[in-house]
């Protein structure tokens, strides 16, 4: 009888697809990205990733008033097609019908939605050396929705018992804790990357991508991204986005089932790039070396993109372009910016100045030295191959290994603070110095406080100088509450949980009960001068003048018409009595001082005592 029955189901379904229509088995459509776009944009051209199996097999037809299909691109893999549109000045926002035909039939329809940009989206201003950066890992800084620490299809499951495994922070634990950044003086978020991480262990931290247009649901929604964003504009806050072009997760689509086989770098057996950036700036540097950087692997997990293949480089320009709109952004910070080719950086930072000519844009670019670090920043002169990044900002990598080993050295021809003056002195070979985003620890290095042997004045020492020497100054999450780590025990030891980020936490570090008495010291300290330097327009945007250290002890200025900011680091050990003479030219106006952090006035300038290892910051009047 099972037998029987079993033939029966056999006949039919096979009874079903003969009489199904022909077309319905033939393809179908699964994913189109970007999903929706703005009409009112700078530049007219929009392309439409359309995924699906044997989508390739229908004809593509549109109508629409500024909406002129140009061109359908196909490629090898017949469940991809690109659409090529020109969305023209006279497109309105509104909705219109993408169909998919074959034989003169409907097999598929797509309704794709212009929107309305905001009023000023191409104008808005970035991030400048006014604002202090607040940098954060979300899956570890606070967990404000446990319901969606496991969500379904998503391979890796919450367990903070797991160092390098998922914690369950969340866009909402951010939102939850606006206040706490206003209050710390922090002007600008950085969050580290939220889009979609879909991958069986260690992609917590977000660089692993499997999906460019979705974030990730045990973060939250897109929804929730963009109303975090709006929420955070309201008390004052901006907020930077941070992309990856270089690479993505294994589990990413174009992984899974490639377009074609110019679309990921491959090689006879798996190759990890050398991680020798200083070759694409080497004009003497060998083509095998320059690819093995260029195209070997970062890591196992993450598929090195072949970004000369233009279709994917438009893919990966728009999708910038998308979150920037959608989420209303206020900068982006590009990872790893020597990885991806010349021309994909190049071209994206000019689309980007195109559409948003006053936002800012900063590149990663991990180099030792400062001639090579320059060379990514926009507007550079490199001589040779004139490749401009068109990125405003690079980050100073230099001046952080400066500030690292400044404050645990005695002063010498070059080393303690002298190090901090000759990184300066080198500063000629930047565009605009000014933009340079500076820091003393970030989620891939060792934290700072062990960096300087875990004592409190050295600590202070460098996060003066990180808050009033030139450049955006950025702070890594828990910076403030003297967290310790070592990169080299493994990433997790870099990137704790937030205390009090969690519900059931032993201690809430948000609030200064749950804090220790250094702890707070630091964080007082660095809160007087982050507040204070909201308002302190010499440093916003004054001139640096600063003097060889002398004696241990190094003196500069920010100047600006309405404002002089005198600056002393005590590098020494003991008491340091600092005659004034030498700084007449800067000094001869002014008679008295503000301290920024005592809060108390110096009403003779003619020699001032800065405590041992301590830095004083004066207000000229």
């Amino acid at each position: 009888m099972r037998n029987k029955r079993l033939i029966f189901s056999a006949l039919w379904l096979f009874s079903s697809l003969m009489l199904a229509p022909v077309w319905s088995l033939a393809s179908k459509l699964d994913r189109v990205e970007p999903m929706f776009w703005w009409a009112g944009m700078n530049n007219p051209e929009l392309q439409v990733m359309v995924y699906g199996e044997n989508i390739a097999e229908n004809r593509v037809e549109l109508s629409y008033p500024g909406v002129t299909l140009r061109q359908v691109v196909q490629v090898a893999n017949p469940n991809y097609l690109f659409l090529e549109l020109s969305v023209g000045p006279q497109a309105r926002p509104g909705k219109f019908d993408i169909l998919f035909k074959k034989d003169g039939r409907t097999q598929h329809s797509y309704s794709y939605e212009l929107r309305q940009r905001r009023e000023g989206s191409a104008q808005r201003q970035g991030f400048t050396p006014a604002d202090v950066i607040y940098l954060l890992m979300p899956d570890r800084f606070a967990n404000g929705d446990p319901g969606n620490d496991d969500m379904p299809g998503m391979l890796e499951k919450a367990n903070r018992q797991d160092l390098d495994g998922r914690h369950g922070g969340d866009i909402k634990g951010i939102a939850n804790h606006l206040d706490y950044f206003v209050d710390f003086g922090v002007t600008t978020l950085w969050i580290n990357p939220l889009l979609e991480n879909n991958m069986a262990r260690y992609s917590y931290h977000g660089y692993a991508m499997t999906d460019f247009y979705k974030v990730d649901p045990r973060f939250g929604t897109n929804q929730d991204y963009a109303e975090l964003v709006r929420q955070a504009h309201g008390k004052g806050l901006k907020v930077i986005q941070d992309v990856v072009f270089n690479h993505c997760g294994l589990n990413h689509l174009f992984v899974k089932d490639p377009p074609g086989t110019d679309w990921v770098h491959n090689f006879p057996e798996y190759t990890r790039s050398n991680f020798r950036a200083s070759t694409m700036s080497d004009p003497y540097a060998a083509r095998a070396d320059i690819e093995r950087f260029n195209h070997g692997w970062f890591d196992s997990n993450m598929p090195d993109f072949d970004q000369d293949n233009l279709l994917l480089r438009q893919y990966l320009i728009q999708h910038t372009i998308f979150w920037t709109e959608f989420a209303d952004l206020d900068g982006i910070r590009l990872d790893t910016e020597p990885y991806p080719t010349k021309g994909m950086v190049a071209d994206w930072g000019a689309r980007m100045r195109q559409e948003y000519p006053n936002m800012t844009l900063v590149g990663e670019a991990w180099l030792d030295y400062e001639a090579t670090t320059a060379y990514w920043q926009a507007d550079v002169r490199n001589s040779g191959d004139g490749f401009n990044s068109g990125l405003r900002s690079v980050t100073d990598f230099p001046l952080k290994t400066a500030m690292q080993n400044a404050f645990k050295e005695q002063d010498g021809w070059t080393s303690g603070t002298l190090r901090l003056y000759e990184v300066l002195g080198k500063d000629f070979l930047y565009a605009d110095p000014m933009y340079n985003l500076t820091f003393v620890d970030n989620h891939d290095l060792p934290r700072y406080y062990r960096e300087i042997g875990s004592e409190l004045d050295r600590f202070k020492l460098g996060l003066a100088f990180l808050l009033t020497t030139r450049g955006i100054p950025m702070i890594y999450y828990g910076t403030e509450l003297l967290m310790d780590g070592d990169e080299h025990l493994g990433h997790g030891h870099i990137r704790h949980d937030f205390p009090g980020g969690w519900p059931g936490d032993a201690k809430n570090a948000f609030t200064a009960a749950g804090r220790t008495a250094d702890q707070n010291e630091a964080f007082d300290f660095m809160r007087a001068l982050m507040r204070w330097r909201k308002d302190a327009k010499a440093i916003h945007g004054g001139r640096l003048l600063h003097f060889i250290p002398e004696n241990g002890v190094y003196v500069y200025f920010r100047q600006c018409p309405s404002q002089t900011v005198m600056v002393l680091l005590n590098n020494t050990d003991a008491e340091a009595r600092v005659s004034t003479a030498r700084f007449a030219e800067v000094m001869a106006p002014f008679s008295s001082a503000k301290d920024v952090v005592g809060g108390t006035t110096l009403s003779d300038l003619r020699e001032l005592v800065v405590p041992a290892k301590s830095p004083l910051v004066l207000e000229l009047r």
